[in-house]
């Protein structure tokens, strides 16, 4: 994975305003850290920060980082956004060592077509988007690739089939589904009796077997007693 060099500027001040005024700017408030580092708090351009993380590694982007004079290898963590914009207001930058393993989530992809799910009117679900792993930082994928051509209904591809390269590791469970072929939803419905349904069957029951039975009518008042 390749580097990408990006400029920070120290002296920031703290606070909201300083803060509100550097984003103001186009800038983006920030803070390197790791082992042997910092905290420094820092400043980096909003568009240059966003460039470097569109690339095809996204988060995972590998950040040669300038700071007066010095140069760290970072990885843009605890990353803050706007909640209506959606624009980074702030970014922690962590010192990473090239050499030691890092954790970080990959993101999965589908190839293929699910032929015989398609045929047989069924659903393609992924069920896992993302998966977290270990490698040294320049080893870390921009993506996994999951073949799902070969899946059927009632199948699954699971994180054991993933076909990781040598330096790269998971702790995900190897039986965790990444996607599975489903039934077609109008059969799985139909399956699946509602709720309602059930409970008006055992009423139904319960009234047929368990009725008491009709008393039989009182003896009339002509044999009792009415004397002639």
């Amino acid at each position: 994975m390749a580097e990408i060099t990006l400029v920070a500027d120290t002296g920031r001040l703290s606070g909201t305003r300083p803060a509100r005024r550097l984003r103001h700017e186009g800038r983006v408030p920030a803070v390197v850290y790791g082992r042997g580092v910092g905290p420094i708090a820092v400043s980096v351009s909003a568009r240059e920060l966003r460039a470097a993380l569109s690339t095809d590694a996204g988060l995972n982007a590998v950040l040669s980082l300038q700071v007066d004079g010095q140069q760290f290898l970072t990885m843009a963590r605890e990353l803050q956004r706007h909640p209506v914009r959606g624009t980074l207001t702030h970014v922690d930058f962590q010192v990473v060592d090239p050499n030691r393993e890092v954790t970080a989530d990959v993101q999965i992809t589908l190839v293929g077509e699910a032929i015989e799910v398609i045929r047989g009117d069924g659903v393609l679900e992924q069920q896992l988007f993302s998966l977290p792993v270990r490698a040294r930082p320049a080893d870390i994928p921009t993506h996994l690739e999951v073949d799902v051509s070969e899946l059927t209904i009632g199948a699954a591809v699971r994180v054991s089939d993933i076909a990781l390269p040598a330096t790269v590791t998971t702790d995900v469970d190897p039986e965790a589904v990444v996607a599975a072929g489903q039934p077609p939803r109008v059969q799985a419905a139909e399956e699946a009796p509602a709720e309602g349904e059930e409970a008006a069957g055992e009423e139904a029951a319960g009234g047929e077997e368990g009725a008491a039975p009709a008393e039989a009518p009182a003896a009339g008042g002509d044999e009792s007693g009415g004397e002639s």
